[in-house]
């Protein structure tokens, strides 16, 4: 971009003077203004091919300086990107906001984040509209609904938007340029595996998952109880939905003591899910001393359920790592460079006594960048 604007400009200083040798009259043309994060200069510009006075932030040009980030070989140039997490306040998506951040500012992309406030496809689908009405060069999504998001974000894509999947997917997921997730089948037998250690292979358990249709969560689901089957004096009692809040989890934790108060284990599918069977656990007093629960995701409050006992083990997902490879495969699409189609990110085990570890410490979640 600054070969062909150092050029155009070049060409007008000539052309100017050989009016003015002339003895020309013709009247001065209106200077083009880059536009903030966009690809192009206003019309004015763009038409009569002058930006001898646009401003532009990174880089310093003839009679002006670049707004909208810095151009080197191999980064993003102009582009804006949306991230669209799945909700908002969730210090997974918290971190993965985090790590595309940190990528934008490494490429020079302008990254925007817009999100709902509850994890459901009829509060995501209206925000992705709302997005599309000044469409951004790419788009990263954490799909709700594995269905209900699949017209909406395929009308992204048909409107030119390259469009990167992040963290949950669709039924079909090949009309995103990439799709980067946790592998949470396995995450799921590691939940597992993890569980009946700690409850001596023996006893009832429990999972607590978000709701049904989520990609990842059901994943999990399934990844556990593949690993469950391998342990014949595990009794697997089942899946109960907590719809993503605390509360609700906690009060199937008490549901369940009542019901089955030998209860020996817990797994919870995230963040939310974790929190909330920590608590009901707590709230169960010595009902609940003897249970043992595995939560997948690491917010600061399971890292402090963890510290105090009431959880025992945490499966860590790469959040940050999640949103950087996400602005990443998104500026290789935008530039014509080659895009991993599909992206597995692995996890790490967190317990009390490793907590502290360089192999766990960097990936524990964050609530703010």
């Amino acid at each position: 971009m600054r070969r062909t604007r150092l050029t155009l400009a070049a060409t007008v200083a000539a052309l100017s003077i050989l009016a003015a040798a002339c003895g020309g009259d013709a009247a001065e043309e209106p200077a083009g203004t880059g536009t903030t994060g966009g690809a192009a200069a206003t019309d004015a510009g763009a038409e009569t091919g002058t930006e001898t006075a646009g401003t532009e932030t990174a880089g310093t040009e003839t009679a002006g300086t670049e707004t909208a980030g810095t151009e080197t070989a191999g980064t993003g140039g102009d582009y804006r990107i949306t991230l669209i997490p799945g909700v908002t306040g969730d210090e997974f998506y918290v971190s993965m906001e985090c790590g595309a951040r940190e990528a934008a500012e490494e490429l020079g992309v302008e990254l925007d984040v817009q999100g709902a406030d509850t994890f459901d496809p009829t509060a995501q689908t209206p925000v992705l509209e709302a997005v599309l009405a000044d469409p951004p060069d790419a788009i990263l999504i954490a799909p709700t609904d594995t269905q209900a998001l699949q017209a909406p974000i395929q009308a992204a894509v048909d409107a030119g938007v390259v469009v990167v999947l992040v963290d949950t997917t669709l039924d079909d997921p090949s009309i995103a340029a990439s799709a980067i997730a946790s592998d949470n089948v396995e995450g799921g037998r590691m939940a597992a595996e993890a569980l009946a250690e700690l409850i001596g292979e023996e006893g009832p358990v429990l999972v607590i998952n978000v709701n049904p249709g989520i990609s990842t969560t059901d994943q999990r689901q399934q990844g556990f109880e593949g690993g469950i089957e391998a342990y014949e004096n595990i009794t697997y009692l089942g899946t109960e939905f907590s719809n993503n809040e605390p509360a609700q989890a906690a009060s199937i934790v008490d549901a369940t003591l009542a019901a089955e108060p030998e209860l020996a284990g817990i797994f919870a599918t995230n963040l939310f899910s974790a929190e909330g069977a920590a608590t009901g656990i707590r709230n169960a007093g010595e009902a609940g001393a003897d249970i043992s629960v595995v939560g997948f995701d690491a917010g600061p409050a399971q890292v402090d359920q963890l510290e105090e006992g009431l959880v025992q083990a945490l499966i860590v997902q790469k959040p940050l790592e999640i949103g950087r490879q996400g602005v990443e495969q998104a500026v290789a699409a935008l530039n014509g460079e080659p895009v991993e189609a599909e992206i597995s990110t692995d996890f790490v085990t967190a317990t009390q006594e490793n907590l502290d570890d360089e192999e766990i410490a960097p990936f524990l979640y964050r609530d703010a960048c």
